[in-house]
């Protein structure tokens, strides 16, 4: 009897998730940006969106809800209905720093999301100012240890992920450099062309144009092979400095406890922008790596996360009330 029961409820169960699979989605959907428009995640976003509205013939709204570090934007999908309607485009900030550098945090990156799919990665890559007389990484690290405490690198501020691969980068390297924080990631690479700092971590498609036309020089690329927009730059790896990998991410995310049947259409549409032939343009054209892993690939990769970028705060002290 109890077994018959089982049985029953079972195929409740699937005709009631195969019935939603093939609804969802009723009605428009919104991603919610947690960053001013402009951006690598807005951008991300509304390329998804675009795509995802094609394919659906849905309107999908792209939000953004910009303020503190992503918490803001971040805090408010984390609170939103669980029906797959409500998305968030999260990145390594939202995600993988902010638990690590901020005390406190409205929301938790593992307990109160249902991870999707990592859309794609955007490596750094270390720039100097020209007038720092280096020409390889063994270069500046040998520079820098001659100079300790002299030289500086900016970031986007306190706590980014450009902050944190500074810091990671320095106690690979063992030496001492002064972080200088800005307000974004345009200010910060103004007054590094302007030789107000000496160097930074960056996305690609922020200072490859600077590389190319003598502004900046590039040393190495954070990731583990080279970049198509920058082939000539060696991975930390290729220059010394093994165990450098930083860089942004951009995923998406629904509300914890969205039905898996709306996590698995949502991964499988969004695994498919991927394979567009314009959308591989794009990626090319901005530096970034498509991934589409699975939903349980990506939880594990933010755990993972979580511990690496852990680590490095624990070791600067940083950290954030």
């Amino acid at each position: 009897m109890i077994k018959s029961i089982a049985v029953v409820a079972a195929c409740i169960m699937w005709a009631v998730t195969g019935a939603f699979a093939q609804t969802f989605p009723a009605k428009p959907m919104r991603i919610i940006v947690p960053f001013p428009a402009g951006g690598g995640a807005d951008l991300w976003a509304r390329i998804i969106g675009q795509k995802l509205g094609e394919a659906w013939g849905q309107n999908v709204i792209v939000d953004n809800r910009a303020g503190a570090s992503g918490i803001i934007g971040t805090e408010l999908v984390s609170k939103a209905a669980p029906d797959g309607d409500t998305l968030l485009l999260g990145t390594t900030g939202t995600h993988a720093t902010n638990p690590v550098v901020f005390r406190k945090l409205p929301y938790d990156p593992l307990r109160d999301f249902a991870p999707i799919t990592n859309f794609v990665d955007t490596p750094f890559m270390l720039v100097v100012h020209p007038s720092i007389a280096v020409r390889s990484l063994q270069d500046l690290i040998g520079f820098a240890k001659a100079r300790p405490g002299q030289l500086t690198f900016a970031s986007f501020g306190t706590g980014s992920s450009a902050h944190l691969a500074g810091e990671l980068f320095k106690s690979l390297a063992k030496i001492d450099l002064l972080h200088v924080p800005y307000k974004g990631g345009p200010p910060a690479v103004s007054d590094l062309v302007g030789g107000q700092v000496s160097m930074m971590f960056n996305s690609l498609p922020a200072v490859v144009p600077q590389v190319k036309a003598g502004r900046l020089r590039g040393i190495a690329i954070a990731s583990s092979q080279r970049a198509n927009a920058a082939a000539d730059i060696p991975t930390f790896a290729e220059a010394g400095l093994p165990g450098l990998e930083a860089g942004s991410w951009y995923g998406v995310f629904a509300p914890a406890r969205t039905p898996e049947a709306a996590v698995a259409r949502l991964h499988s549409a969004i695994a498919a922008v991927l394979k567009l032939p314009d959308v591989q343009q794009r990626l090319i054209a901005e530096g970034a790596v498509a991934i589409g892993n699975t939903p349980e690939q990506f939880a594990a990769q933010i755990k993972d996360d979580i511990a690496k970028w852990g680590k490095v705060v624990r070791e600067s002290g940083l950290q954030i009330d």
